[in-house]
């Protein structure tokens, strides 16, 4: 198993004093799956980000298994790649709008929290607000908002700029952003709609409060045209590492969703964001951390890497260091040596973070161009094991203070989810760590985070 954790029962039982409560998983969807070459899986169905029977079958196995939430990433636009490697990929070419998909996947699944990305950089933020609060009235208050500010030139250029917003610019106005749609979600009080048909009067004009922003960014006149979310608030997500990301999240966040894969560094964010969220007022524990956890299980170590195995066979080289620029920023490597170091580049205006962390990596271990390809190639980010080191390792992270759950990556689907769902999570209830069934019936309620009382 990569990354394997050994534990003795001694320290199991210790952990198992050290908290109360219980994780918290989504089901990160990213048909027909996160792994670049998923689609050629001979158990996928190639056309999964198209194909709405496949994915409210997803969302439908992650409700069974009583996850969070399922969680819907998102580009407003094509990254700028060779036409060579963009037509050996599917996800970036060939998906749902993800809101729109939640509509459906609402109507298709009753308890499952949904979370869709939407941008702060090419939306307007009424637009965000009313599709929102509509898919919080029309799932019965399981919607949530994952905030982004997007990540390339290719994004801008669908929306009438020559290149992405420079970061500081980004994230100032995605803090603004954010404050004008949960401004408008409390552009009714709670109670404000009567419909009163004897009296002819349909809500009461008294409890209706026009917004009327006018910031740097940004001029909203208000109010939304229709009533307050069933959670007060959509559920707020965010993933933002750098510093601008950090604060925001800290100010704004009710998920976290973070890429670190060292425990020590996990555990080193999960302290800080928390007490960030506390320098802003407000409830360390009601800001959860959910880092990403990729998985490949099977009842025994062997069978599992040879699923593993199986699927990194799939992927072009080509497509690997395409994937490894995108990450580094878009900077084309193609003609630096395979043999040789990671050049110096620019500071990203992508992900600065995943740069920055390519970077660490590459310097800590020596690595070449050709040994950082190979490492995305064979999805070093993945555990592979059995559900029992798959469980030890999410106890240990838990316990550890360094998650308050997982964004459950799925290499390929169906078959990664189904294995999580069938191995992995009755070993985390024989553990007491993941609940057996929903107690409530809002994302809110899932997530154990109070419904926001309406600002003045």
């Amino acid at each position: 198993m990569s990354r394997r954790t050994e534990r003795s029962d001694t320290d199991r039982s210790r952990a198992d004093r050290s908290r109360g409560d219980q994780l918290h998983l989504n089901a990160f969807l990213k048909p027909p799956g996160e792994y670049l070459a998923a689609w050629r899986h001979p158990d996928t169905a190639a056309d999964a980000g198209v194909n709405i029977r496949e994915v409210l079958s997803f969302a439908r196995t992650a409700e069974r298994a009583a996850f969070d939430a399922v969680f819907l990433a998102d580009l407003v636009g094509v990254p700028f790649a060779s036409e060579d490697v963009l037509s050996r990929v599917s996800v970036v070419n060939d998906s749902f709008e993800p809101t729109t998909l939640l509509a459906a996947l609402a109507a298709g699944t009753s308890r499952i929290g949904l979370i869709a990305t939407a941008s702060t950089s090419y939306n307007e933020p009424y637009h965000v607000a009313r599709t929102f609060a509509s898919l919080d009235h029309i799932s019965g208050g399981r919607a949530g908002w994952n905030v982004v500010t997007s990540l390339n030139d290719g994004e801008a250029q669908n929306f009438g700029l020559d290149s992405h917003l420079d970061h500081a610019t980004r994230y100032e106005r995605a803090e603004e952003f954010h404050d004008v749609v949960t401004g408008l979600w409390d552009s009714f009080e709670d109670d404000a709609f009567r419909h009163d048909q004897p009296d002819g009067i349909y809500f009461d004009p008294a409890k209706l409060h026009a917004l009327n922003h006018e910031g740097k960014h940004l001029k909203v006149a208000g109010p939304l045209n229709i009533a307050r979310p069933p959670q007060g608030h959509p559920v707020i997500v965010q993933a933002g590492a750098s510093e601008a990301g950090k604060n925001l999240a800290a100010r704004i966040a009710d998920v976290i969703f973070s890429g670190i894969k060292d425990l020590g560094r996990a555990q080193e964010f999960y302290a800080e964001i928390k007490e960030r969220a506390a320098a802003h007022g407000r409830d360390p524990d009601h800001l959860k951390v959910l880092p990403a956890l990729s998985v490949i299980t099977a009842p025994t170590e062997s069978e599992a890497r040879e699923k593993h195995a199986r699927l990194i066979e799939l992927l072009p080289p080509q497509v690997a260091l395409a994937d490894l620029s995108y990450w580094l920023g878009g900077f084309d490597l193609s003609p630096y040596p395979l043999d040789g170091p990671l050049p110096e580049l620019p500071v990203s205006n992508q992900s600065q973070t995943a740069q920055q962390q390519i970077y660490e990596d590459a310097r800590r271990d020596h690595l070449t161009i050709r040994d950082l390809v190979r490492r995305f190639a064979d999805d070093e980010r993945t555990i592979t094991g059995t559900p029992e080191q798959i469980a030890d390792h999410i106890e240990e992270w838990f316990h550890g203070r360094a998650a308050d759950g997982f964004n459950v990556v799925f290499p390929y689907l169906p078959g990664t989810l189904d294995d999580f769902a069938g191995l992995v999570v009755p070993e985390l209830r024989r553990r007491g760590l993941f609940r057996t069934g929903y107690t409530g019936t809002t994302l809110r309620d899932h997530l154990g985070l109070p419904r926001p009382p309406r600002t003045s």
